[in-house]
This record gives structure tokens, C-alpha cells and sequence, in this order.
């Protein structure tokens, strides 16, 4: 729990805090131009994992109830690639440039890994829940992986 909590300071100071705020605009774009409602929320959502991340982890819905739902389905492909041409890859593209600064020193190799899972929810996040590590750790156990 401590460690978690350090490392989350921390990771506001990388590059956290203001790729929060860069998730949080795209909502309130999304939300203005109507109709971006849909992606509105996963914009908040995401955007509050990425205040916090650590001790939290984005997962498939799919992985986590075992069965597919409206956003996990095909109609959930075509809102990510919908998604991905209007603000995915510019928010993938925050958390890559971040990642890589983190990189730079030994201390911020943890969190620039964290930035290139943040990346890959930028690209794809319609479908995803965030649930806790252990949640998570206990539907990989029960898919077997």
C-alpha cells in the first residue's frame, strides 16, 4: 500500500498529472461535440487511471466477466477505430514522448513503462474496466494465463 502510494506521487510528477489533464480536455471535447458522448466517459475514466495507475490496471471486459458486451463486440471495434483516427493516436503519442523521457533515468524506467500502458489503452479503449491489480491478477488466474 505504501509503495503504491509513492509511486503514485511520483508518477504525477512524470508525466502523469499532465497526461490526466490531456485525457480530461479530450472528454470535455468529446463531450461538447455530442457525438463524442460515447467516448466521453472512457476519456474520465481512463484519465483517472492515469492520475493513479499503480495498484490499478486496465482490462478487457471480456477477460473479466467472460463474455462480450456492446463495447468488447464488433460494434466496440468500430468505435475504437473511430476512436483511433480522432484522438487515440495523439493521447498514444503523449504517453510515448513521456515514456521516453522517463526512460531517461533509471528511477523512471517503472513509470515509462507505465506511460506505454497507457499507450496501448489510448489506442483501443472502448471495451476496457479498470478494476484493481488484484482483480485483474484474479482473471488471468481463471482464463489460465
Amino acid at each position: 500500500m505504501r509503495m503504491r502510494t509513492i509511486g503514485n506521487v511520483v508518477w504525477l510528477v512524470l508525466g502523469g498529472f499532465a497526461m490526466a489533464i490531456s485525457w480530461w480536455l479530450v472528454g470535455l471535447v468529446m463531450l461538447v461535440s455530442i457525438v463524442g458522448i460515447p467516448w466521453a466517459r472512457s476519456c474520465f475514466v481512463i484519465g483517472s487511471l492515469c492520475l493513479l495507475p499503480f495498484g490499478r490496471e486496465a482490462i478487457d471486459r471480456r477477460e473479466l466477466t467472460g463474455r462480450d458486451d456492446l463495447g468488447t463486440g464488433p460494434l466496440g471495434t468500430v468505435g475504437n477505430v473511430i476512436w483511433l483516427i480522432f484522438a487515440g493516436l495523439w493521447l498514444a503519442i503523449g504517453h510515448v514522448v513521456s515514456a521516453i523521457a522517463c526512460f531517461v533515468s533509471i528511477i523512471g524506467i517503472p513509470f515509462a513503462f507505465q506511460h506505454l500502458k497507457l499507450a496501448d489503452c489510448a489506442l483501443w479503449p472502448i471495451g476496457k474496466t479498470i478494476v484493481s491489480s488484484e482483480v485483474a491478477a484474479d482473471a488471468r488466474r481463471r482464463r489460465g494465463c
